[in-house]
């Protein structure tokens, strides 16, 4: 693949801790044993003194394309975490798993965060999907327990007063589509369909892209919403097709983003299609939707790139260590696993620079965090809990049955 989209080591309002942040992922790299993918598991022998995670995520259901790649990115980050263990204060206490599925059920979700909470998690991280993160952001309030989501859907953290526990590490609904409007423009794409997903995150992309694309000085001649997960799409792709749109941006998660594309060419729409961050998963891009998909476009932060073999940047060479170990364990990369990854290394990062495992000093270093992960930059304030910065993305086309940069 090509180059990153950015330089990791120019300095944004992020890069002032980059390189602190950067010696702590280092400090976490090693060699890796197998363990097994059983959704409950636990990375250390429990003790009094652990830093207890506990994760909620979709291990199954219509949530599992992306919930299964962060269970296993919290248990390589985790395993890489205790070979050292984490400094704080004088204690270097481990990092404890305790991961259960939500079967992609909010209610399922906000019971399991309260349960994690009650046995003593000092931290939440789950909700692949905007309605199983909102659950536990709702409970995390109640209980006052810090909560990093890797969910899409700016509605996750908002409105701020109810989320004051609450982080999420995907990027912004108009970061994202601010950059497939410019580029839809810069294609001198002029007419452009909206197929949005059910749910929290589609009403984030219908309200994000139909104010990108006015700013671009694109038309928006169409918005369509798809029906839930698992129902036929065929009629949602036949009223975009019909208005013969130069484009179309497909705005939900996988498995939604693939099928919408088939269904959309099987509807005769033969033109470009722009996927937000959603579509990153290995269901995207399968042997049913090669042909559907192949030259899409997708924005995304810049961990889509697996090159970096002549990386220097200490982010570059993590992000090629994490892929190597993801790659070692389940024999191909995962574009959308990081965002987990990074959630335990920015909650480590908070309890050593807290000194405490204390949950409301856990807070507080988080919403002054300022670090470069895997995923990309990140920069929450207390008036910004939606910390993927802009300039971490970048713009990627199918090609080949991968995502490459696309220039």
């Amino acid at each position: 693949m090509a180059t990153p989209a950015f330089d990791s080591s120019l300095l944004t309002r992020r890069g002032i801790l980059a390189a602190a942040a950067g010696s702590l992922l280092l400090a976490g790299c090693g060699q890796q044993g197998e363990r097994p993918d059983n959704g409950s598991s636990a990375s250390s022998t429990p003790g009094d003194q652990d830093l207890v995670v506990g994760a909620s995520l979709e291990l199954t259901g219509p949530g599992a394309a992306l919930g299964v790649p962060q269970q296993r990115a919290l248990e390589i980050r985790a395993d890489a975490l205790n070979k050292i263990g984490i400094q704080v204060g004088n204690l270097r206490p481990s990092v404890r798993l305790e991961i259960q599925d939500n079967r992609s059920d909010p209610r399922e979700a906000a019971r399991q965060a309260a349960e994690l909470t009650r046995k003593g998690a000092q931290v939440l991280i789950g909700g692949a999907l905007a309605e199983t993160s909102t659950a536990i952001a709702e409970v995390a309030q109640k209980v006052k327990t810090p909560f990093l989501s890797v969910g899409f859907g700016d509605g996750i953290v908002l409105p701020l007063a109810d989320r004051t526990f609450t982080y999420k590490l995907t990027p912004d609904a108009a970061d994202m589509a601010r950059r497939l409007a410019d580029l839809a423009a810069a294609q001198r794409v002029r007419r452009v369909a909206l197929l949005a997903a059910d749910g929290l995150h589609g009403d984030s992309g219908v309200r994000a892209v139909r104010t990108a694309l006015r700013d671009a000085g694109v038309d928006l001649v169409r918005t369509v919403r798809l029906p839930a997960t698992g129902e036929s799409f065929a009629g949602a792709a036949r009223r975009v097709a019909t208005v013969e749109p130069d484009g179309v941006i497909v705005w939900g998660t996988a498995p939604d983003s693939g099928v919408a594309a088939r269904e959309l060419r099987r509807a005769d729409y033969t033109g470009p299609l722009y996927f937000d961050a959603g579509a990153v998963a290995a269901a995207t891009l399968s042997d049913a939707n090669a042909r559907a998909v192949e030259g899409a476009y997708v924005v995304h932060p810049a961990c889509l790139d697996t090159s970096a073999l002549t990386a220097t940047s200490t982010t570059a060479l993590e992000r090629r260590d994490f892929d190597y170990r993801y790659i070692q364990r389940y024999r191909s990369s995962n574009g959308s696993a990081p965002y987990a990854a990074d959630a335990l290394q920015l909650v480590a990062a908070s309890a050593r620079m807290a000194a405490s495992l204390d949950r409301g000093r856990l807070r507080a270093l988080l919403q002054a965090q300022l670090a470069d992960g895997i995923a990309g930059g990140y920069a929450f304030t207390p008036s910004r809990h939606g910390g993927m910065e802009p300039d971490s993305l970048a713009i990627y086309m199918v090609a080949q049955g991968d995502w490459r940069l696309f220039a």
